[in-house]
């Protein structure tokens, strides 16, 4: 299941010069640190950190070496950074999977998050003007692509809702939904009004709140739709969700409001999580991020 969320006017990939230097240091030995993938590589400090903080308690492998394997080979990709690689790790580990852990209990994250989560650095741009943001793939793995660009997003929430938390909650209620189907009465709500790839035209990325979709990305089909209501429901504050109801007029906040009941319902019949614990949760710990109060490069192995 694809995640496209943003809408971009130009883009650029550079590859020739990446398979000249990768040719002319091929009889060179690799950095220990190395982020492409060998059939034998010594272990890092983060190797050893990962194994400590997703392996053991989790069984979740965090590949942040490049397998062309595990990438989409419709798209130019490259390998995420190391030191980009370690902060996203502390991200996820602190933002996402600690929160539901905090929430639902260690046992839920353990069954349900996806087993693996593999990184690259580059974003997987379309030809209509959007990129990838992130995929999962059978309740198996969540892809994260952009991992080359956090650091510049570490200060602000929103931006880094936008490009990679939401999308890793996004595709985690996937595999959610995958495991236990939500109501089919949701798709019913805005049921005539989904557009499938033809969500980010124009006309349609604007006036979807109106309309009852909270993203415009939302629009595309009731799979979407619902994700995208949990997701941005839990990543943004009461406050802003409150904004977007404004926004929504008479109207659309009335649809939403159905939906975001019947996705409240579903995680609690089916998982007994409280979204709005969870979102208290994600909030309290994203403020500890953007203050500056959590060591995302820490590589301790307590």
């Amino acid at each position: 299941m694809k995640k496209i969320l943003y809408n971009v006017k130009w883009f650029a990939v550079i590859a020739f010069p990446m398979l000249a230097s990768f040719s002319s240091c091929s009889k060179e030995e690799l950095d220990p640190q190395s982020i492409i993938t060998v059939d034998k590589v010594d272990y890092t400090p983060f190797d050893y950190w990962l194994q400590r903080n997703y392996v053991a308690p989790y069984n979740i492998e965090f590949k942040y070496r490049y397998d062309d394997k595990e990438s989409d080979m419709d798209y130019y990709t490259i390998p995420a950074r190391y030191d980009a690689s370690v902060i996203l790790a502390h991200l996820v580990k602190y933002l996402c999977i600690e929160a539901y852990d905090e929430v639902a209990g260690i046992e839920f994250t353990r069954s349900y998050f996806p087993k693996m989560i593999f990184t690259i650095g580059e974003w997987e741009y379309r030809n209509n003007g959007t990129f990838i943001l992130g995929t999962a793939e059978g309740g198996r793995k969540i892809l994260l692509s952009g991992t080359n660009y956090v650091e510049q997003y570490m200060g602000n929430a929103d931006d880094l809702n936008e490009y990679y938390l939401r999308t890793i909650h996004h595709e985690f209620t996937h595999i959610l939904n995958q495991t236990k189907d939500y109501p089919a009465d949701f798709k019913l709500i805005t049921g005539s009004s989904y557009v499938a790839d033809s969500w980010s035209e124009i006309g349609l990325v604007d006036g979807y709140l109106q309309r009852g979709f909270i993203t415009a990305y939302a629009q595309h089909s009731d799979v979407e739709d619902f994700a995208e209501m949990l997701s941005m429901y839990i990543c943004n504050s009461e406050s802003v969700w409150d904004g977007y109801m404004a926004q929504a007029g008479s109207t659309g906040s009335q649809l939403l409001a159905a939906k975001l009941d019947m996705v409240r319902d579903y995680m609690m019949t089916a998982f007994n999580t409280d979204i709005d614990k969870l979102r208290a949760a994600i909030q309290r710990r994203q403020k500890d991020v953007v203050a500056g109060r959590v060591d995302l490069m820490d590589l301790t192995v307590k």
